[in-house]
């Protein structure tokens, strides 16, 4: 087999379990299909994504089921008020028996950490977690801790209960590759979800569920090494730029998309396509992962927001103005 042959196949070969992560995920979770996908593109680029949607959508069920699917560690930490670095990065202990500090581990040692409401600790916390997600390793008394080489943050946040909480700054938001709304399902899915949870469905026992691993920690770095590889061609690299400078004009945004959004842009585009079997990106994966990879890097006037106007819109409208190379 020739060095290009074994590079497809090893493409292929990794392309297909991560498809039936998606399938797998669905015997748990019902109506999420995007939201897994984007969760996927997260892993497959090594970056974090911010979860957002109201109580009961099943974020941590998500979470949960998509770690069980990949046979990796999971763990959640509930953000409160009271809740202090150390806390999420863990912190040195004295140990009385060896009379000596000792590190223990914060719930940050893990590949998925799922920071439910992070919205509602305060920023010395916040700012821990953030550090973490962009050094990928805690530092305690100048002693560096690698974190797994598989890691990323999916932090939720509430839309509809702002009282006692800390928004995350525009600066910090802009740490995350992904914003994704978790959407309420339809009738015949809620519907789906009685019925599933009227047979005896536990949410606490996936593997009951029949939910079981469908791909490893290998397969996702042979998708890392694919999607690396995918082809940009100039005028689609253009129109990322074009896209994130309009953002930047609207008279509808006060803060648009800084030049990271732009990188950002590329990643997530060069997993879409990689994940919808091509090896390049074509303007229309750009447009698909476009809000998705925007929508938090952006901030609206207030006059804007006062007429209603949504961020999504905004975007959709600026997607329609670029014109996209053929």
């Amino acid at each position: 087999m020739t060095q290009n042959a074994l590079a497809v196949a090893t493409t292929d070969d990794a392309r297909e379990p991560l498809h039936r992560l998606r399938a797998e995920v669905a015997k748990a979770v019902v109506g999420q299909d995007s939201v897994v996908t984007g969760v996927l593109i997260a892993l497959l680029c090594r970056g974090h994504v911010l979860l957002e949607g109201v109580p009961g959508v099943a974020k941590t069920l998500l979470i949960r089921t998509v770690a069980a699917a990949l046979d990796l560690d999971a763990k959640r930490l509930q953000f409160t008020p009271d809740l202090m670095p150390g806390d999420v990065t863990g912190s040195l202990v004295y140990d009385p028996h060896t009379a000596k500090f000792e590190f223990r581990n914060g719930p940050v040692f893990t590949n998925l950490l799922l920071a439910d409401e992070i919205n509602r600790t305060p920023p010395k916390t916040q700012s821990a977690l953030l550090e973490v997600m962009e050094e990928r390793q805690v530092s305690v008394e100048g002693v560096p801790r690698l974190l797994p080489d598989v890691f990323i943050v999916a932090a939720t946040q509430n839309p509809v209960e702002y009282e006692g909480t800390y928004p995350l700054p525009e600066a910090q938001l802009d740490r995350f590759l992904l914003k994704l709304t978790v959407p309420l399902p339809n009738r015949d899915e809620e519907l789906g979800v009685l019925r599933a949870h009227h047979a005896g469905f536990d949410p606490r026992d996936l593997a009951a569920a029949g939910v079981r691993q469908v791909a490893t920690a290998a397969d996702l770095n042979a998708g890392r090494a694919a999607v690396a590889r995918v082809a940009v061609a100039d005028p689609v690299l253009a129109y990322m730029v074009d896209i994130c400078r309009a953002t930047r004009v609207s008279p509808a945004f006060e803060l648009g998309a800084s030049p990271r959004g732009a990188t950002a842009l590329l990643s997530t585009s060069k997993a879409w396509g990689w994940l919808a079997g091509r090896d390049y990106v074509t303007p229309d994966d750009v447009k698909q992962v476009a809000r998705a990879t925007l929508r938090h890097r952006v901030r609206l006037r207030p006059e804007a927001e006062l007429e209603g106007v949504t961020t999504d819109a905004v975007l959709e409208s600026v997607l329609a103005s670029v014109p996209a190379p053929r």
